[in-house]
């Protein structure tokens, strides 16, 4: 799965240089450009790492890494003008993961951001798991209790996604950008056929429904 990276940077010429070598790199990129608007797009569409300025409008980057790292278990790089021992402490001990000093390469952050990524993967957890649904990633199975369900890859990818984030709405644009990695387009039935599948082998043995429409908007996994 496309890795998802959210940038809080308020310099737009920055901004825009990050999320275009991001791109390039193969990432998902979104950008927020104060720390209220960034904290609301980590809670709307939970990145997989954050690249974080400590100087923002709005919210001091310190103040917006804590509430990530009290939101969300990801990995936080700080960028800042500010390269004294001290601020670099200040960093860590507000959550980030790493700190980097501007300006900077860009190939030295890509290394840092790949880094963090293998890393948070090594230690994520090996089985996944919302209400009476449990999933081994790697084994690539998923149980309903104790019945296992046979879903091919893309069934099992959407339903990871929902179980990566219980009891949270995903609109149809964060289903399409983390599952199929590029925007089908607003008349495409994609998604709905898809999760009629995954209703069928969910319910198969008279479970209730977990997998629930919220019109106009999306859908959400109840547990």
């Amino acid at each position: 799965m496309t890795n998802h990276i959210l940038v809080i940077e308020d310099e737009a010429e920055i901004a825009g240089y990050l999320r275009r070598g991001l791109a390039m790199e193969g990432f998902q990129v979104a950008v927020a450009s104060d720390g209220p608007s960034g904290l609301t797009a980590a809670r709307d569409a939970p990145p997989d790492l954050v690249i974080l300025d400590v100087m923002l409008p709005g919210m001091d980057g310190r103040v917006v890494a804590e509430r990530l790292r009290a939101a969300l278990d990801i990995p936080i790089i700080m960028l800042t003008a500010m390269g004294e021992v001290a601020d670099r402490v200040a960093g860590f001990q507000h959550g980030a993961d790493d700190y980097l000093v501007k300006p900077f390469a860009f190939e030295e952050l890509l290394a840092r951001i790949r880094a963090l990524l293998r890393r948070q993967q090594r230690t994520s957890p090996e089985i996944l798991r919302a209400g009476p649904l449990s999933m081994n990633a790697k084994a690539h199975a998923i149980y309903s209790g104790e019945r296992l369900l046979v879903l091919t890859a893309k069934e099992f990818e959407l339903l990871e996604y929902f179980m990566q984030n219980p009891n949270q709405v995903l609109t149809r644009e964060q289903i399409f950008d983390r599952v199929w990695g590029y925007d089908f387009g607003g008349e495409s039935n994609i998604i709905e056929v898809y999760v009629r599948a995954l209703r069928q082998k969910l319910e198969a043995a008279g479970e209730p429904r977990l997998l629930q429409t919220v019109r106009n908007v999306g859908y959400i996994l109840r547990v």
